[in-house]
């Protein structure tokens, strides 16, 4: 005994489907520990440069100091590089990875 099931959503083989998508490259802004600048001076400068909130700048500062670097931003390169070294203007010790 066979039973004639028809599928709930036809679909057809010979269809197809592209795509577009455009992947840039992401790079990161990784801040190092150093013995120079104030907890403070770092979260005012991860707010003012980076956009961080003020808890996201606490958080990644903890993490720069006991790790002895953070990731603070993701972004294409020419997204990064004003902000690096504005950092790095500040006397943070920053790069682009």
């Amino acid at each position: 005994m066979y039973f004639n099931v028809k599928p709930l959503i036809e679909t057809s083989p010979e269809t197809d489907i592209e795509v577009l998508t455009e992947e840039k490259e992401q790079n990161q802004i990784i801040v190092h520990n150093d013995d120079v600048n104030t907890f403070d001076w770092v979260i005012e400068s991860l707010i003012d440069v980076c956009d961080h909130t003020p808890e996201q700048a606490e958080q990644c500062t903890l993490i720069i100091h006991y790790n002895g670097k953070c990731d603070v931003l993701t972004g294409e390169y020419t997204y990064l590089k004003p902000r690096c070294e504005e950092l790095l203007n500040r006397g943070i010790s920053a790069e682009i990875v």
